[in-house]
């Protein structure tokens, strides 16, 4: 057991290289063993100095203010921290210590200006990537050395011949106009003293890239395809040398005749210079290539943010677990997993020789099912040089895949050839479940890699097809199951900064974002009742599961402005029955051309919305603070609740829907405060649930709140049944069929084994598996009851036959779990509280038992006997 506290974490960062913000907050993790924390002192060494903040009172070690005067740009420090626990009179030992770097602070920090090829091509059509190079020459040894670095487009940095850092797709899809990221990267050990080069890969990727469905869109932020990067460097005897992007840089056409991020990319190996990013002289490469000066693009420095999260990484490999070769040569390779990533080759063969990889995330008659992709190609293809083994990869493109198909291998396709790599945000893996029922583990583990497989950067619907956008909705149901599987809080927190960003000035949020054009549909820009709930719902969600005071701050002025708006479009009545709905969007009844046409009055769920927004107004406000605008948000949510009961609560206490949507979000939203309605409305539910033996019957709005409205309403066994359901539709239906993502539709594919029908299926759609939360809360039984899990609830509710189920998750104060079995005498419990923080044991039959940090077994039969 470690006596010293984890090591400082500056916001929510793993590594703080290139941090930010001038005063970043620290986290710690107390002592093993340590019950509370009763004082701690901090010590920050930078630039030779030392500041202490000597011994301080408090039990906060999540999210602490800085303790010392703001960083300036590249200003580096070292933090650690020790802490008085339990009472104790003396200090622990310091933690080890944790560093800090800032980032470019300033606008005027910035010198480089973007920089691409400057020939001529048609913005219309198809374009050849680039790459951008100079030399330099160092005049004394290297200190320290940091490349700070994005592009109008995506970008992949050489020094001196080998790659700089490991992320892929950077800088990522923001709102570019306002806001573009940048990446710093330590650099030291890539530079020598005297000649040195620096270069960089181009390619389209969001900014100028082929985008969106109903046809897409090209050049949406530009039409430059260009580098900005400060290489700085400082020598041993304290001297500094800058190279940035400018005139002086040179620009040449990349064997990467195209890329795209739908489309798939093309490589010519014959084209590639190795030594293109190592130092020569002359302007035309080993291969013949003529580099020639660049072309110049603006923009403005104050728009460059450094990165809240983590980037997008390869995170794991994976081999196929079937090959078969067709009767005219080609190879069908089935992974096991529907993932998302690209496949790496290594590869023998004579020079010209194609190989063509295509991909699709299911088969039909023994063939890729390339329909659901509708106008994503997902085609690689890669024309080998003949100078022996290559081992190649695309560089700026995804697919979501389980199958692939290969052309054209030359040879013998030996194992370990074509290995998948699967690629997301390298967000860490926080949240863990399983249970005795394997089929319920299954799903569990589809909705973990839906979740990997969109969020890639932003939050999207689906991998695969041509649109992967970032739709407000999914991901606001979905939110609550996404902050217990992984440290998402620094990923969502900026994306939910370019919500606000496209946020309009009369408060409305947009279907999706970054915004794109869209069709009549989704552009212009319309409100819309679930989706904008975003603003609201999903900043409380994090600061709940995170404890984030700060980032429920930021995004306040968001989520009141969309609550203003829903009241302004009500009026007096305060009930929102006019414009452009979804509804219960893709409810399994409505008709697969028409995923809108839900049973379920689309005003309804647009009042309820309007209601459930305007409460989280209000707590936000509270918890800010801010008792006036509290109260003023509490009775505009009270006014709308009534005004929602008189219109669609019937005097016989039915819903005007009669629809399990209907009552579940009456009842998860808590509109019908009188104990009889609430009673009946449950009721009814579950009647409604067993009358059609328990199949699914909501859609995107009632499936995330169905098992906790039955399940508060005293219908427990009929939400087991719900979820251990396995004809269609249900959870487990798509299981079933060998599901091991979560399916867009119920019936992605049909039981016959044809796909559906409609033009938006998709076999990786991470929304309908917010089921997930409640089996972490309810099956499993851990839940947090304060912000940050610092006080937290164990409450185990056994059904549907499971016998055993276990649930961990890594809090931002360390690890809780859960285990429980049935056992021949009753239930037995075991459980983990995080150090410094409290939790409460409620199991069948018993009085709630609080329990401090540490290790607890309880067992219902032992408490029987104690109790008698």
């Amino acid at each position: 057991m470690s006596t010293q506290p984890a090591p400082v974490t500056f916001e929510h960062l793993r590594d703080g290289l290139g941090i930010g913000v001038a005063e970043p907050r620290l986290t710690w993790h107390l002592p093993d063993g340590a019950t509370t924390q009763d004082a701690y002192e901090l010590e920050v060494h930078r630039d030779g100095h030392v500041h202490r903040t000597g011994r301080t009172p408090g039990t906060g070690h999540i999210l602490v203010p800085w303790p010392a005067p703001a960083l300036s740009s590249r200003e580096r420090a070292t933090v650690r921290v020790r802490v008085w626990t339990d009472r104790s009179t003396e200090p622990s030992p310091w933690s080890d210590p944790g560093t800090v770097e800032a980032g470019l602070l300033r606008a005027d920090d910035w010198t480089a200006v973007p920089v691409g090829p400057a020939w001529d091509q048609d913005p219309d059509t198809d374009r050849r990537p680039a790459r951008v190079r100079t030399d330099f020459t160092l005049r004394a040894p290297v200190a320290r050395a940091r490349l700070y670095v994005t592009a109008h487009g995506l970008y992949e940095a050489e020094i001196n011949g080998r790659r700089v850092g490991d992320d892929t797709l950077s800088p990522g899809w923001t709102v570019y106009g306002q806001r573009l990221r940048y990446y710093t990267y330590d650099v030291t050990d890539h530079l020598a003293e005297g000649p040195n080069t620096i270069g960089a890969w181009l390619g389209d990727g969001w900014y100028r890239g082929h985008i969106g469905f109903d046809g897409g869109h090209r050049n949406l932020y530009g039409t430059d395809q260009s580098l900005l990067a400060q290489l700085e460097v400082t020598h041993t005897d304290g001297t500094t040398t800058v190279v940035a992007t400018d005139p002086s840089w040179q620009a040449a056409p990349s064997p990467i005749l195209f890329t795209g991020l739908y489309e798939g990319e093309t490589y010519d190996a014959r084209l590639n210079d190795p030594s293109w990013s190592t130092p020569r002289h002359g302007t035309d490469d080993h291969h013949g290539t003529t580099w020639t000066a660049v072309a110049t693009a603006a923009r403005d420095p104050r728009t460059l943010v450094a990165p809240q999260g983590p980037p997008v990484r390869c995170t794991q490999e994976i081999h196929p677990v079937e090959v078969s070769t067709t009767a005219d040569g080609r190879h069908l390779l089935d992974f096991g997993q529907n993932l998302v990533g690209r496949l790496r080759i290594t590869v023998d063969g004579p020079a010209g020789t194609t190989v063509t990889l295509r991909h699709a995330e299911v088969l039909q008659n023994g063939e890729l099912a390339t329909r659901p992709l509708r106008d994503a190609h997902s085609t690689d293809t890669y024309v080998l040089n003949g100078t022996g083994t290559q081992t190649w990869e695309p560089r700026f493109t995804l697919h979501g895949f389980r199958h692939a198909e290969v052309t054209g291998w030359p040879g013998e396709l030996r194992h370990g050839a074509i290995v998948a790599r699967v690629h997301h945000t390298d967000m860490r893996r926080t949240g863990w479940f399983e249970c005795s029922d394997p089929m319920v583990t299954r799903l569990h583990e589809n909705v973990v890699w839906s979740m990997r497989g969109n969020f890639v950067d932003i939050p999207t619907d689906c991998p695969q097809r041509d649109e992967r956008l970032g739709w407000t909705g999914d991901i606001q149901v979905f939110a609550p199951t996404a902050g217990f599987l992984y440290d998402c809080a620094g990923m969502l927190d900026s994306w939910l900064a370019d919500v606000a960003a496209e946020q309009l000035p009369d408060g409305t949020i947009p279907w999706y974002v970054p915004v794109i054009p869209g069709g009549p549909q989704w552009t212009p820009v319309k409100p819309g009742a679930a989706w904008g709930d975003v603003s609201t719902l999903t900043p409380w969600v994090l600061y709940r599961r995170f404890g984030d005071l700060e980032l429920l701050r930021r995004h306040f002025p968001m989520g009141r402005a969309w609550v203003d708006l829903m009241a302004r479009l009500s009026g007096d009545s305060r009930l929102w029955d006019t414009g452009h709905q979804l509804g219960d969007w893709l409810d399994p009844n409505a008709p697969p051309e028409d995923p809108a046409a839900s049973r379920t009055d689309r005003h309804l769920v647009a009042t309820a919305y309007f209601a459930w927004s305007a409460r989280h107004v209000h707590w936000s406000a509270r918890e800010l603070g801010l008792t006036e605008v509290a109260d003023e948000y509490a009775r505009l949510a009270d006014e709308v609740a009534e005004a929602f009961r008189a219109r669609y609560v019937l005097p016989g206490g039915r819903m005007s829907s009669d629809t399990p949507t209907a009552y579940a979000v009456a009842l998860a939203f808590g509109l019908l405060p009188d104990a009889a309605q609430r009673s009946h409305a449950g009721d009814r539910l579950a009647e409604l649930v067993l009358a059609d033996d328990a199949r699914i019957a909501t859609g995107f709005v009632g499936t995330p709140l169905i098992c906790d409205a039955l399940t508060d309403a005293g219908h427990l066994d009929v939400a087991y049944r719900l979820l251990t359901q396995t004809e269609c539709p249900s959870w487990l239906y798509p299981v079933t069929m060998g599901a091991t993502t979560i399916w867009e539709r119920w019936d992605s594919l049909r039981p016959d084994g044809t796909l559906n029908p409609g033009g938006m299926t998709s076999f990786n759609h991470y929304a309908l598996g917010a089921v997930a939360d409640w089996m972490h809360r309810v099956v499993a039984g851990l839940e947090p009851t304060s912000p940050g899990y610092r006080t937290l609830r164990f409450r185990p509710r056994p059904g549907g036959g499971i016998t055993w189920a276990r649930a961990r998750h890594e809090t931002p104060y360390g690890t809780a779990a859960v285990s429980w079995e049935r056992t021949a005498a009753g239930l037995s419990v075991h459980v983990t509280v995080p150090s410094g923080c409290e939790g409460v044991v409620e199991l069948p039959g018993h009085a709630p038992r609080t329990v401090g940090p540490g290790e607890h077994h309880l067992d219902t039969a032992a408490l029987d006997r104690t109790a008698a």
